[in-house]
């Protein structure tokens, strides 16, 4: 498994000033590593420890989870029209909360945008949680399904960090169905494909879809997330992963306080009767994230920081079994289940001599939008690591 999450991916950076002939990119590598890191799913109930005793493992936890039930959003959206043969501004690739606001504060500032996804309506699966400060400077209050007065951290057994400060749990049907009506209002086309290539002219990019229709660009947003299908690295691609295991369950009663979230819960002591555990977990330590909505109901998420290679999920499944049973959390029933693989750090994909060339061939407001978009993946990068 650890030689899998190793592999590099053969990225490389997709654009005609780099110089660079067009690859093929290695995306089953990708797909393994994602495909490892969830592995062990369903396996046996039981299982060994090192003192011989018989143990109850992550899979019985698992029986639980519900199969996944995919939703739509019920509005007309504006289609891309491949027969006027129109060169836009921007195609976003992707439509995730990343993309579409891109897709909306660009188009917003007049420029003309296309997005792209195979399934542009449909509803994100993640649950997302934010600073309610945050969230309502961007005037998205009413995307917020539920919020805490404020949230805690537990450093250890010994010391706790209270955070005074509002967090809430985002709508995710909401915020969709706000951005992409904003998108709507300010002109954004979509296109519901894939993108298989992406082909850079002098003056234009080509995007080829798996429909067989070519959209025109000046400039290709990658917002696909994971896979990072279309972007290259002139550098070997070997990220660190955050990876976390969350669900949404009913349970019979949990120990937190419902008025606020818990950020981060770093303590182990669930693990001292588990010393194989124990030690992987003082080498690459877990926190539990929960979002307590009654006292009954609540979303936990085990969650690894950052680990290079990343931790398998089913190491993290195996702590949070361990942690929930330390807590005294029996659960009743799983509403639904979350499996979040997330690279972290990259080299980029262009110099800063390449990004200048690119803004004089583009114009003022591209770098408009890059200085825009650096302080957006911050705030992404704060809000993916809650």
């Amino acid at each position: 498994m650890d030689t899998l999450l190793k592999t590099h991916n053969k990225l490389e950076f997709l654009h005609p000033l780099h110089g660079f002939s067009e690859k093929v990119s290695n995306l089953n590598s990708s797909k393994l590593q994602n495909q490892e890191l969830r592995c062990g799913l369903r396996k046996s109930h039981m299982k060994l420890s090192r003192t011989g005793l018989v143990k109850a493992s992550s899979s019985a936890l698992l029986e639980l989870v519900p199969e996944t039930k995919k939703e739509s959003l019920d509005f007309e959206l504006p289609m891309y029209d491949p027969s006027k043969g129109l060169v836009v501004d921007l195609a976003v690739v992707g439509g995730g909360p990343a993309g579409l606001a891109v897709a909306q504060q660009v188009s917003a500032a007049g420029l003309s945008v296309c997005s792209i996804d195979p399934s542009p309506k449909l509803i994100w699966p993640n649950n997302y949680g934010v600073w309610v400060d945050e969230f309502e400077a961007m005037d998205l209050l009413d995307c917020l399904d539920t919020t805490w007065s404020g949230a805690v951290v537990f450093i250890d057994e010994q010391t706790k960090k209270d955070l005074d400060r509002p967090y809430g749990r985002v709508n995710r049907k909401q915020l969709k169905s706000k951005m992409l009506q904003k998108c709507i209002s300010n002109g954004v086309k979509f296109h519901q494909a894939k993108v298989n290539k992406v082909i850079h002219e002098e003056d234009k990019s080509l995007l080829i879809c798996n429909d067989g229709v070519t959209i025109q660009a000046a400039v290709v947003l990658d917002a696909t997330g994971f896979s990072r299908c279309l972007v290259q690295y002139d550098k070997p691609y070997n990220p660190g992963y955050q990876v976390a295991y969350g669900i949404l369950a009913e349970v019979e009663e949990h120990p937190f306080d419902v008025d606020k979230m818990v950020f981060m819960d770093w303590r182990d002591s669930h693990l001292n009767n588990n010393i194989e555990l124990k030690e992987r977990n003082a080498r690459i330590p877990t926190f539990l994230y929960a979002m307590p909505f009654s006292s009954n109901r609540i979303f936990l998420e085990e969650t690894s920081l950052v680990a290079r290679p990343g931790v398998p999920m089913k190491d993290i499944q195996d702590r949070m079994v361990a942690r929930l049973r330390h807590l005294g959390i029996k659960i009743k029933s799983i509403e639904e289940d979350e499996h979040c693989v997330i690279p972290m750090g990259a080299p980029f994909q262009c110099s800063l001599k390449e990004l200048l060339e690119l803004v004089v061939q583009l114009g003022w407001c591209i770098l408009q939008l890059v200085i825009w978009l650096q302080g957006l993946w911050q705030q992404l990068l704060l809000l993916q690591m809650r």
